[in-house]
């Protein structure tokens, strides 16, 4: 909104033409978000604790986790707020992918908001029943997939980019749709699970939508995406507002969700945010890297995947418990360093993945 009216006052002081730079507006959406988030947290918590909606917490995990119970959730709304708000200001809203990411995240936004009433306000445990949560989830998901598909225009924005490899795409034709129908369902699900700690989640999103950023410039800047031997996808530059909106607004929702958190995301946040790195990660045709930097997420769904398997075939579990991160916990480990550590292990990974740029 505030590009279109930038750009009006231009036409009356040649300053305000400032304001078309990605950059400058990238910086704004941080800054927009962050400031959102900071300012909307505290009655957000308050209003939640008022109502009494709180985590419930499992009996038979780690007994440390016991006194988080009737902590508030739904936090995750207050990013979406912030995120929202940020990009409808600064993006240029007539780009196709701008409103193709954001709605795709609203949508996962919404399906983990009922999942979230049901469990904390009707306090039926089950939540959403499974099979309509993966339901609307594959709906939006091939919503997003058949969007991106039916309104490309060349054939760069429905191949598969090998990273690492110097112009090695393979062209994937209507088989983009089910790949990038994974891509978004499996990354809104992985990062879900990795949502057990105070500040597990969000800071490695956070981290891999800052990534995602440079990434998502590169390939829309004609010279940088010719240096660098990938696509260039001119539109797909503006959603570096969103990425960066998604970092100020996961920065700010740390301030209150940091160790010990004063609010979790729950399910409205944690399925849209990985549904939105998701969706991100395929208009910028980065998907086999936001694997490689996302890789906690990967670990994460790996580790319930493999216990779940080995139970149901030798009735023996691989691990402590599932996800990886209750492992460590009932392996004796507090709680911030199993937290600092797996946002280590997210920086090595954003940073392979960032050196695909240059190793190909």
């Amino acid at each position: 909104m505030l590009l279109y009216l930038t750009s009006w006052l231009a036409d009356f002081y040649s300053g305000f033409n400032v304001f078309r730079y990605l950059t400058l507006r990238g910086i704004l959406g941080v800054m927009t978000a962050l400031l959102i988030a900071l300012m909307v947290g505290r009655p957000m918590i308050r209003y939640l604790r008022n109502f009494n909606i709180g985590q419930m917490v499992r009996d038979d995990g780690p007994q440390s986790h016991l006194s988080k119970s009737g902590t508030p959730t739904m936090g995750g709304a207050l990013i979406l707020v912030a995120v929202a708000i940020s990009t409808l200001l600064w993006s240029d809203l007539s780009n196709r992918y701008v409103w193709i990411v954001l709605l795709t995240t609203l949508a996962f936004g919404a399906i983990g908001w009922v999942d979230d009433y049901k469990k904390l306000v009707e306090r039926d445990p089950r939540g959403l029943i499974a099979r309509w949560k993966y339901f609307w989830q594959t709906l939006a998901g091939l919503a997003a997939a058949i969007a991106l598909y039916v309104t490309a225009q060349t054939p760069a924005e429905t191949a598969l980019l090998i990273p690492y490899a110097k112009n090695l795409t393979v062209q994937l034709g209507p088989w983009f749709i089910l790949l990038t129908y994974f891509v978004i369902v499996g990354s809104s699900n992985a990062v879900n699970l990795t949502d057990g700690l105070d500040g597990l989640a969000i800071m490695p999103t956070v981290l891999v939508a800052g990534a995602l950023a440079i990434l998502v410039y590169a390939t829309g800047h004609g010279q940088i995406a010719n240096y660098l031997l990938i696509p260039h996808l001119p539109e797909v530059g503006e959603l570096i507002v969103f990425c960066a909106a998604l970092v100020g607004a996961g920065l700010g929702f740390l301030w209150f969700n940091a160790y010990p958190a004063q609010v979790f995301m729950g399910d409205v946040g944690a399925l849209a945010l990985g549904a939105a790195l998701g969706v991100v990660a395929v208009a910028a045709r980065q998907e086999l890297v936001l694997f490689v930097m996302g890789g906690v997420f990967v670990m994460e769904t790996v580790s319930v995947m493999m216990q779940v398997i080995s139970f149901k075939l030798t009735g023996k579990r691989i691990f402590r418990m599932a996800p990886l991160h209750h492992h460590f916990e009932l392996k004796g480990w507090p709680e911030p360093r199993v937290i600092v550590r797996f946002w280590i292990i997210t920086v090595v990974l954003v940073l392979i993945g960032l050196a695909s740029l240059k190793i190909r």
